[in-house]
């Protein structure tokens, strides 16, 4: 078994990890900053208080409520740029910004798979949300299929591929449940060279299927695998779930090196603070396998 390793993103453009610490995160999106929770940041705040205190919003989660708190002046969303990508940022009820900065060590790779690959791929986003990968496989020069199972995110997603200036790119969104979505695909005999997959611990389809993540992903990496070119370039699986390892992700995708030989990387994801300290704040773990 390979070894775990650790992909980290740094400090770019709009965005900054400030620092973390007593279970919350200080972060900067353009012209604000911001403070949420962080159940990772065990360890003690370094940067000054003033500087936390400072922040334009701040989420706040309890036994009877969870919201964010705005100061005077602070919009409820904004544009910011991140890795020359621009994104719409929008503080929701659970806790995220709408962008997902530690996904950029994963966005470096696909681009750069893609734009060497020297033949046209296609893409499958499955659980795509904002979109943050598809903009990345768009400017590398793919064409793209984006399923989430929520208008919302759809529509956030192409709303973020316009401020790229990426809308004329070859691109398709669709509400819909991935693993219907896929079936459909095995009967239909498309073929997609590349797949990424965001699967949440739980949640519901376009028409309020459940999806349970130990019940749910080994069937669907099933499916994945009929749905794949005789070229495949790459996989990529992502998880946030507290508890799941990568090493568990590693030993799902291991029969994929079988098959089409290539090479698995598995480890967590993580956040690189500002400043001299340069802490890193782990933020999930990923599974990639690329030919």
């Amino acid at each position: 078994m390979k070894s775990i390793e650790i992909f980290t993103t740094e400090a770019d453009g709009d965005y900054a990890l400030l620092d973390s610490g007593n279970g919350e995160k200080l972060e900067k999106y353009g012209d604000f900053v911001l403070s949420r929770p962080d159940p990772q940041a065990l360890w003690l705040k370094q940067k000054p208080n003033d500087l936390w205190r400072s922040a334009q919003a701040s989420f706040e989660r309890n036994s009877l409520f969870a919201k964010w708190h705005f100061k005077m002046g602070t919009p409820k969303e904004w544009v910011v740029t991140f890795m020359n990508l621009k994104f719409l940022v929008r503080p929701t009820a659970f806790k995220h910004t709408g962008l997902f900065p530690e996904q950029g060590a994963n966005w470096n790779l696909l681009e750069g798979k893609i734009k060497t690959a020297d033949r046209p791929i296609s893409v499958l986003n499955l659980f795509g949300y904002t979109g943050g990968a598809t903009l990345a496989c768009l400017r590398a020069g793919a064409s793209v299929c984006h399923i989430d199972g929520s208008k919302t995110a759809i529509d956030w997603a192409q709303k973020n591929t316009e401020l790229s200036g990426l809308k004329d790119k070859p691109v398709r969104f669709l509400v819909d449940d991935v693993r219907k979505f896929v079936e459909r695909e095995i009967r239909r005999g498309n073929k997609y060279d590349a797949i990424i997959m965001d699967p949440p611990t739980f949640g519901h389809g376009a028409k309020k299927e459940v999806w349970q993540l130990e019940k749910d992903l080994m069937p669907l990496l099933t499916n994945v695998q009929k749905i794949l070119s005789d070229k495949p370039l790459f996989i990529i699986v992502n998880g946030y779930a507290a508890g799941y390892s990568a090493i568990a992700y590693q030993n799902i995708l291991a029969e994929f090196v079988g098959k089409w030989g290539g090479q698995l990387e598995s480890g967590e994801l993580a956040l690189k603070e500002t400043g001299e300290a340069g802490r890193l704040l782990p933020a999930g773990i990923s599974t990639r396998w690329s030919n």
